[in-house]
């Protein structure tokens, strides 16, 4: 496993993003996964971890991603070990896409932002101002530079005005 140098500042951000997610309840399932044979795999995934033991393998591709059939609650107790997984992991284990795929969602407001509280939303925009940071090389030469605009810019909306305003 190839890791990004700057673990030092990695290392204090992700015990700040922990502690302020340290109160959300692991949900007893994380998918409805009554809904398809798909639905249940991901959710038997996603029950066999916690986000300190969750893998950057179990997390799979952007075709085949637990996190994409993940409740609000699910995607909110697995955001720390997110975060992580894009902070640190390069290369062949890049995770940065999936990562912004899952913060994006469908947009300004979405139900993932709508689920976060007001600390939870300004950890997860640092999360994205470190990436902006510290990986934009990498970043640009995945083609992610615009994503990471859009979703620092989701994430950025302290929920106080009307959208758009």
């Amino acid at each position: 496993m190839r890791t990004f140098p700057a673990m030092k500042l990695h290392d204090e951000f992700l015990r700040k993003a922990n502690k302020v997610f340290s109160k959300v309840q692991r949900p007893e399932h994380f998918t409805d996964y009554q809904h398809c044979c798909e639905c249940a795999e991901h959710d038997d995934t996603l029950s066999a971890h916690t986000p300190d033991t969750i893998t950057r393998e179990a997390l799979g591709h952007a075709g085949w991603d637990p996190v994409t059939f993940a409740t609000d609650s699910g995607f909110r107790y697995y955001l720390p070990a997110l975060m992580r997984m894009a902070l640190t992991r390069t290369g062949d284990d890049y995770y940065i896409d999936q990562f912004l795929s899952q913060v994006i969602r469908d947009g300004p407001r979405n139900s993932r932002w709508r689920a976060c509280t007001a600390e939870q939303r300004t950890v997860v925009r640092d999360a994205l101002l470190l990436l902006l940071e510290q990986r934009l090389d990498e970043i640009e030469e995945n083609y992610d530079a615009d994503r990471l605009m859009q979703a620092i810019d989701i994430w950025s909306d302290d929920g106080e005005s009307s959208p758009g305003s």
